[in-house]
């Protein structure tokens, strides 16, 4: 990874020249995602700086890259994975290459197939490319959003850059939070993109990209998640289906393990990471794994991943989270994220990713993404679960099927049981909408915006979720509901958060890059196509993948229930409030923000100071509001401390 920003003069008049160091300097606060060098371009009409994290290529990589004869000028941000054969392609078409950079090969790709270039790319990245010649830019973002790229337009100015932080001191006004964003974000955890939580600044989607053409901008999408419609699957046995997806996954790693430095990965403990770390080992490659623990051990995996330790021989590392360590370096995560959260769980991502720059690793390869793919989560279980209560309203079953997926809940008796057939129970008039799968979820997290000051409220008439779903493809209908499950989740919380906040944003705060092997474009495309019954067998699932890899990994690892990556919000919410994060949530600061209802925060924390055990959607309200007042006293309240 690395960091990028610039700008493109819209009208035409050019002088950029007496804004090169102005710009230059806003890429200073870029330093953290590329300490390693950098560099700035710029023509009539356009300003590009880089940041560099030195990956491949060390000596011969350096960025802007220019094509003089070309009039190219290109920055980039990440990684082309299958760059070494893009480059035997091009050099068998005449093209001659100067560096040994994944860089490069952009350059040249461009050149042979224009804007279709990224069509060619297995990777991960963000690309700002300036054709002089056509007087074109280009502005690029990867298929699912691993690296980030953001933009706003002021008059006659188009301002991009890899973090907010980057665009917001060139806007001609002092940013505001987004009531609409804020809205969001209480809805789906995330803003709905290309919302971001300020006022007037976007981020370039996911598979798309900006195209502008003298003052002309023009968005277009050149890939999407994409499903058949139901029961038209790929048909091949399971076995045969199984070896595909080795094969795939054997193959998205081994180019993932590219690098001119040395490369780490991350052990939770649960299946996706020990398949790659077992893939890895597979393909000869010595790898140093690194963990986060806690203190708690609700949510301690430290067991798990011993097992996988034990079987593959890694050099590992880990490191602990105590109470406490969350509200000590919330805030901080907080500059890094630019953006509200609802849960805390970023903030050991951080120290995790601390722990691998520290023990001398700047790359390192994970297993997210593969829930979504393969239908990993409980939300998935819950649809399969809540299409049949739909089908069958009277069943005697419904109790029995809710402590399959709780077992752990005293049911069908007591109060989880009526907690539950309500969550579960709702839209069951309306299993066909392309909302059904989420919107228990939905609704908990909306109840957050209880304590939103009435002003936001009434800035917010039209629902977060008529919003979002006007925006979707009117052919997701079609999908099977597990598919549309799947892709209202890739649409909202993998890009929007998973990738960003427990991603990108908690890596590169310690300059580390991230890579994600069960993300690449040709694994999610070869999912997309099983029959649901292959992701999930009953309630069981990521089925498919458990048989593909059950005698590789651990039984222990195989056998356990799915358990996702928490951190301790609801068991431990009181350890939030200290002095610095109680005067965040003071009455004069809420009051100063104007975004919540300082009357009924108060309540919230006298609950939890009390030491009374929250909820779950109070925790979330209690975290989203925190950060959202973090976001506002950064980003708004001390602006011009930093921005001068």
């Amino acid at each position: 990874m690395c960091g990028l920003a610039g700008v493109l003069d819209l009208g035409g008049k050019g002088g950029m020249a007496s804004l090169q160091a102005r710009y230059s300097a806003l890429s200073g606060l870029l330093r953290h995602r590329g300490p390693d060098d950098a560099g700035a371009w710029t023509d009539a009409r356009t300003i590009l700086v880089h940041r560099r994290l030195s990956i491949l290529d060390l000596a011969g990589g350096a960025q802007p890259m220019l094509d003089n004869e070309a009039g190219l000028a290109l920055v980039f941000n990440g990684e082309i994975f299958n760059f070494i054969e893009l480059r035997e392609r091009l050099e068998a078409t005449g093209c001659q290459f100067r560096t040994h950079s994944d860089t490069e090969v952009i350059l040249h790709l461009y050149k042979q197939h224009g804007l279709d270039f990224v069509d060619h790319l297995n990777g991960q990245f963000a690309i700002a490319l300036r054709d002089t010649h056509q007087d074109r830019l280009v502005l690029a973002r990867d298929r699912v959003g691993i690296c980030p790229l953001f933009y706003a337009r002021e008059g006659k100015r188009l301002m991009f850059a890899s973090e907010i932080k980057s665009i917001l001191p060139a806007m001609g006004k002092s940013p505001s939070i987004s009531h609409e964003a804020l809205d969001e974000v209480f809805t789906f955890w995330v803003p709905a993109s290309p919302n971001t939580i300020f006022e007037g600044v976007f981020e370039v989607r996911p598979g798309h990209m900006l195209v502008v053409d003298g003052d002309r901008v023009v968005e277009r999408m050149y890939w999407d998640w994409s499903f058949p419609d139901a029961g038209n699957f790929d048909d091949a046995p399971a076995e045969t289906l199984a070896e595909r997806l080795v094969e795939l996954m054997t193959d998205a790693t081994r180019i993932r393990l590219r690098s001119d430095v040395p490369v780490g990965g991350y052990l939770s403990g649960g299946l996706d990471s020990s398949i790659l770390l077992t893939t890895i080992k597979g393909l000869g490659v010595t790898m140093s794994s690194f963990s986060v623990n806690f203190e708690d051990r609700e949510f301690d995996e430290s067991r798990f991943q011993q097992d996988v330790v034990k079987r593959l021989g890694t050099d590992h590392h880990s490191v602990m989270c105590r109470s406490g360590d969350i509200a000590s370096h919330l805030a901080r995560t907080v500059w890094h994220l630019e953006s509200p959260v609802l849960r805390t769980a970023p903030v050991p991502m951080g120290l995790l990713s601390g722990l691998a720059r520290d023990t001398g690793y700047k790359v390192v390869l994970t297993g997210e993404g593969a829930d979504e793919v393969f239908c990993g989560y409980d939300l998935f279980k819950e649809t399969k679960v809540r299409q049949f209560w739909a089908k069958y309203p009277q069943s005697d079953f419904r109790a029995s099927l809710l402590m399959r997926l709780y077992p752990w809940m005293e049911l069908p008796g007591g109060g989880a049981a009526s907690y539950l057939k309500s969550f579960f129970g709702q839209g069951l008039a309306t299993p066909e909408d392309a909302a059904f799968s989420h919107l228990p979820r939905w609704t908990t997290t909306a109840k957050g915006k209880l304590f939103f000051a009435d002003g936001i409220k009434a800035a917010t008439e039209t629902s977060a979720s008529a919003r979002l779903m006007s925006r979707l493809p009117t052919d997701i209908r079609h999908f099977h509901p597990l598919n549309r499950a799947q892709y209202l989740e890739a649409k909202t919380l993998l890009a929007g958060y998973l990738l960003s906040s427990q991603g990108d944003r908690v890596l590169m705060k310690n300059s580390v890059e991230g890579r994600f092997p069960f993300l690449d474009h040709r694994v999610i495309e070869f999912a997309s196509h099983l029959p649901p019954r292959l992701k999930i067998r009953g309630l069981n699932e990521k089925y498919l993948l458990k048989k593909a890899y059950e005698r590789a990994v651990p039984a222990s690892v195989v056998a356990r229930y799915k358990q996702p990556y928490r951190t301790p919000d609801v068991t431990d919410a009181a350890s939030l409030l200290t002095g610095e994060m109680r005067d965040t949530l003071s009455a004069s600061n809420l009051n100063r923000a104007g975004l919540f209802d300082a009357k009924r925060v108060e309540f919230l924390l006298k609950k939890v100071s009390g030491g009374k055990r929250v909820t779950i959607s109070e925790a979330q309200s209690l975290v989203g509001i925190l950060s959202t007042q973090l976001v506002h006293q950064q980003f708004i309240q001390d602006f011009h401390q930093w921005a001068a």
